[in-house]
């Protein structure tokens, strides 16, 4: 059993460094492959490289459009170009952290019946957790990117006439959360009642058949990026819609991940404390977000110490 763990980062380059080496510490089999936003911040990758089975790939950065699934996309891509070998793939980003120890989640993973882990649901059914009208506006419209950036208190300005203009007719949506964009409803989607649109969280954990599948599809349709690619968070589409209308695959529809989204706006979660430690240790969560070391690094102290415990323990029993 060996996972590949693909951690999408960007900025704090030392919880970066910690991180990587906990995950290694952990599960000294695991692959890990890092893909770094570089304009964003500097990462020594000779530090990171030095470790065994531990990879460093470029990616461009952006939030809300398609920068966060290319990237995704280009490192299967070289993992599978460079035959590394995984049974899993785990996503995570550099704010992320493991709850528990690494063996757990790869006995798990071994001996399940299912092919990933991850949330899902038809966008436009009432299961959809944002609504269906969002899941409408963000995959059935086509945008603009316009590239301006909107400070939070423009933001609350313009909140009045965004909701005027998006509410009063069909045809044309603007957004402020990640800059000014517009959007216009498209008059051909790839959605048919064959090929629904999924939406969910990005974070999975999928098998490598998975993967595979992921890959080939691509390659066979790339219009179907073309179309994405000017969808409003496709991060939170794209693979769903991919994996769950292959019908090829089982999936459990929770991806194990702790995440607190109370009072969230504009995508940013809580940042996890050393008050959420009780909330952490729960069995069937194994990996957390979101972690910032220079606003407490005591809540990562204490996970490195249950980590580590118990592997060392586990490791002194066999």
């Amino acid at each position: 059993m060996k996972i590949a763990y693909l951690i999408q980062t960007y900025k704090n380059p030392e919880q970066i460094y910690r991180l990587v080496h906990i995950i290694k510490k952990s599960s000294p089999n695991s692959f890990v492959l890092v893909s770094h936003n570089f304009a964003a911040s500097n990462l020594n990758v000779e530090l990171l490289e030095n470790l065994p089975d531990v990879k460093v790939v470029s990616a461009i950065g952006g939030r809300g459009n398609f920068a966060l699934v290319q990237a995704y996309l280009e490192a299967i891509d070289w993992l599978l170009n460079n035959k590394i070998e995984f049974d899993w793939l785990i996503n995570i980003t550099g704010q992320d952290y493991p709850t528990q120890p690494l063996p757990e989640i790869e006995n798990f993973l071994a001996e399940t019946t299912y092919d990933g882990f991850f949330d899902y649901f038809n966008v436009l059914s009432e299961k959809c957790t944002w609504g269906a009208k969002d899941g409408r506006d963000r995959y059935f419209y086509q945008y603009w990117w316009s590239g301006i950036e909107i400070a939070k208190w423009q933001r609350g300005l313009l909140k009045p006439l965004r909701l005027f203009i998006n509410n009063i007719q069909p045809w044309f949506r603007i957004d402020f959360s990640y800059g000014l964009i517009v959007g216009m409803r498209s008059l051909s989607t790839p959605f048919n009642e064959n090929f629904l649109c999924y939406g969910g969280s990005y974070f999975k954990t999928i098998s490598r058949n998975c993967v595979q599948y992921i890959h080939e599809f691509c390659q066979q349709h790339p219009e179907l990026i073309d179309y994405y690619k000017k969808t409003r968070l496709p991060d939170e589409s794209f693979i769903q819609t991919i994996l769950i209308n292959s019908g090829l695959f089982n999936f459990y529809p929770r991806n194990m991940r702790y995440i607190d989204w109370t009072n969230s706006r504009h995508g940013h979660p809580a940042i996890l404390t050393i008050d959420y430690y009780p909330k952490l240790i729960r069995d069937d969560i194994y990996f957390a977000r979101k972690f910032e070391i220079d606003r407490d690094s005591r809540i990562l102290d204490r996970l490195d110490e249950r980590i580590m415990q118990t592997t060392v323990q586990g490791t002194c029993s066999k």
